[in-house]
């Protein structure tokens, strides 16, 4: 489906019943394609036992660290001088 931006700015809710409903919505601005509206669709669960004290990014290989939550604290103490 494609709309301009003033028909989203006129009707909002239509268009979001038309996502929620599985279609694309492409928005277009001066007759060429500027935005894309998907529906979301869930993939996976996460379950917040396993990750609760994983390290991700940049430091998911850093051996030095125990508890994460400890970690950052002892990062936020503030200095004393």
């Amino acid at each position: 489906m494609e709309i301009s931006t003033k028909e989203l700015r006129i009707q909002p809710g239509r268009i979001i019943s038309r996502v929620n409903q599985g279609l694309d919505v492409t928005i277009t601005y001066k007759g060429k394609p500027a935005a894309k509206i998907i529906p979301i669709r869930k993939t996976e669960t996460v379950n917040p036992e396993n990750t609760e004290d994983e390290l991700f990014g940049l430091w998911k290989d850093r051996e030095d660290i125990g508890n994460v939550d400890q970690f950052v604290r002892s990062m936020r103490k503030g200095r004393k001088l």
